[in-house]
Parts: structure tokens; C-alpha cells; sequence
């Protein structure tokens, strides 16, 4: 059986390394495909390091560009690979422009599509992201759900066969990444257990309007009296609070340079709750057992908001959901939502039981 995985962008490198170690187990041959949409091999990376992450096998070198162009540069390029290497099932990631692509041609190409981290919904219906989600989930034969709520969101649009909740990827990362975090920042910054806030903003519709920036810096430089809000500060955002001239209201927070997935994590785990506007951070916090304020009109993660654990809340309402929170009778936490950590071994089995159904001939071998 052969596997040929496609890759744009940082998250899908990780969650196909942690693929790559059960598909190596199962001696399953896999050839990894970066479209080089985003390139960003960094072998002094940490996941690098600890994931052993190999360079890919072919490059696209599509690089930037408009989505149209971006897509057909990709798809031309992919398609060269599949027609060479005949692979058994295409696996895409996520939600990328890359993620299209690769599902459009394989489905074309009458190659079955996998799609790790399907069905996930998130308005408006209009975002990039949201159009290449919807479309990957239509023309693929497996679906990989990280959760039940993704299972039901795909049953409502008419797709309920190859449908599989095996749970995050990411969430198996966590896992395996938990016993490297660090935690001398949190000495370093004078911070005491569960008396303090991570925050992060760098979302577009939050950092590139003033009126919203700077409603959400006054929030947090007034939570920033009562406790400290420790701030990694990405780029976007340092150039706007310049740009606007916000830096009164930031003087209350911590603001650091952005830190590592491990000194992050740690920061997390004995912090007190989290504000962010970050995907992969809503999942995180909810991993190591804190809550987290969502600064989003809406969120991918909706089973979090769902059940309780985190909130939404929009700019002028940061304190007032915090506030909530903190002073709320007590949420039990919801275990599971996102699986067992054994996502990439789940995917595996479903993916060699298909195969062995394809080789006997089965009416529906993949969908």
C-alpha cells in the first residue's frame, strides 16, 4: 500500500510526521508531497527535533500568490506526482489552499482522497478557509473527524458514508510533547501558579481595524490591574500597536517575543485561564485544563464552546466574559472531546481494512 501525503504549511509538516511514525509501523510506504505554499522546513525547530520530521520527497515550489493562482500552480504540479507515483489514497490536511488542490486532483484523477481533520464549520461560509474545508469533505472518500460534533456537521450536508471519528492529530502531539514542555519562563517572568493570563491576538479582523485593537488592548490593560496578563506578541500585531499608536494601553501587560511550542505549553499549564484568538491555542488550553475566552465571531471549535468550557466573546466583551468565568459555578471538564491520542493509529487501521476490502473487490471499498 502507498501513501502519498501532501503538505502546505507548518501544521500539516507536524500532523503528517505524527502519521508517519504508525504508517512506518505498519510498513506502509509513504511519499510526502510539500506544495511549498507556506516553506518552512526549520530543522532546528522543536518538533523537528523530537518528531524527527524528514524533508519531503517531492517540492511543488508553488510559492505565494493570489488563491486562483496559488490552487492551479498547485494542482498542475500535483498532478505530475500522482501520474508518476500511482499511489493507493492521497492524503490531505486541514484547510489550506494546498488541501484543495490536492483533493480536486486526486478526485479527478480517480485516486481516493483522505481528508485528516474533516468536518469542520466555521461562519462566514465566504472565508477561504471555510470554502476549501467544504469542498475537500465533498470529494473525499475518507473522512478523519477529530470530533463527534465534525461527524454530525458532515451527516447535515448528506455525507455519511467514509466517515470516521479518530480524533485530533494534534491532541496526540500534545501527548507526546507534554513530558519536553518547559517551565523557566514562568521563574523568569516572576509569575505564580494559577494567578495569571496567557493571551494571544494576531487574527486580521482583530489587529488590522483600530477600533478593535484598541477596544482589546483597554480590556486587557484593565484586566492587567487586578492580575497579570502575559502577552507573546506576534508580529502583525507589534507592527499595528506602533502603527496605531496603542502602546499606553499595552504598558499593564507582560509582552514578551513570541516563545516555542514547549515554553508555551508550559506557560499555559500553570496559568490561571487563556485569552486568544488562536485555533490551535482553544484546543491547547482546553488540553492542559484551563478554560479559554475566544476573541472570534465564531470558531472551527464549536464542541469547546458547546459544552461550556471555552466563550466567545467580542472586543468590549473580554472582561465581562472573563469575568464570568471566573466567578461561575465550576464547569466539569469534558473529557475526550477530541479522542484518545491515538489518532494517527485509528487513521491507519481504517486505511489498511479499506484496502484490503479494495483488493477483494468490495462494492464501496472507500465511500
Amino acid at each position: 500500500m502507498t501513501v502519498l501525503s501532501l503538505v502546505g504549511a507548518r501544521p500539516q509538516i507536524i500532523k503528517e510526521a505524527v502519521l508517519n511514525k504508525e504508517f512506518q509501523k505498519a510498513g506502509i510506504k509513504e511519499i510526502l508531497v510539500h506544495s511549498g505554499q507556506h516553506y518552512d522546513y526549520n530543522m532546528s525547530d522543536v518538533f523537528f527535533k523530537v518528531l524527527d520530521i524528514r524533508q519531503p520527497d517531492y517540492n511543488l515550489n508553488v510559492g505565494s500568490g493570489t488563491h486562483a493562482e496559488m490552487t492551479a500552480r498547485i494542482m498542475i504540479e500535483f498532478e505530475k506526482v500522482l501520474v508518476k507515483e500511482k499511489p493507493d489514497i492521497v492524503l490531505v490536511y486541514g484547510d489550506t489552499n494546498t488541501t484543495l488542490a490536492g483533493s480536486l486532483v486526486g478526485a479527478k484523477l480517480k485516486i481516493p482522497v483522505a481528508h485528516v481533520e474533516a468536518g469542520l464549520r466555521q461562519k462566514p461560509k465566504d472565508m477561504p478557509e471555510e470554502i476549501n474545508r467544504i469542498v475537500t469533505d465533498h470529494v473525499s472518500s475518507l473522512v478523519f473527524c477529530p470530533s463527534q460534533l465534525a461527524v454530525e456537521n458532515l451527516k447535515k450536508e448528506g455525507i455519511i458514508q467514509g466517515v470516521h471519528f479518530v480524533g485530533d492529530v494534534m491532541y496526540e502531539l500534545f501527548l507526546k510533547m507534554k513530558p519536553y514542555f518547559t517551565y523557566e519562563l514562568i521563574e523568569q517572568l516572576g509569575l505564580k501558579e494559577n494567578s495569571y493570563i496567557v493571551c494571544t491576538i494576531h487574527r486580521d479582523f482583530n489587529t488590522d481595524v483600530k477600533e478593535s485593537l484598541e477596544t482589546i488592548f483597554k480590556e486587557l490593560s484593565e484586566i492587567a490591574r487586578e492580575m497579570k496578563v502575559v502577552f507573546p506578541i506576534h508580529p502583525r500585531t507589534r507592527k499595528k500597536i506602533t502603527e496605531f499608536g496603542l502602546y499606553d494601553y499595552a504598558r499593564n501587560l507582560t509582552l514578551i517575543d513570541p516563545v516555542d511550542y514547549l515554553a508555551m505549553m508550559g506557560l499555559v499549564e500553570k496559568s490561571l485561564c487563556v485569552i486568544t484568538d488562536s485555533g490551535g491555542l482553544q484546543k491547547e488550553a482546553y488540553w492542559c485544563g484551563k478554560r479559554a475566552i475566544v476573541v472570534m465571531p465564531d470558531t472551527g471549535w464549536r464542541e469547546l464552546i458547546e459544552c461550556g468550557w471555552n466563550r466567545l466573546a467580542e472586543p468590549g466583551k473580554i472582561r465581562e466574559t472573563l469575568d464570568e468565568v471566573l466567578k461561575s459555578e465550576k464547569v466539569d471538564y469534558p473529557k475526550n472531546v477530541y479522542g484518545e491520542g491515538d489518532a494517527s493509529q485509528r487513521i491507519v487501521r481504517i486505511l489498511q481494512i479499506c484496502e484490503t476490502d479494495h483488493n477483494a473487490g468490495a462494492v464501496k471499498p472507500w465511500r
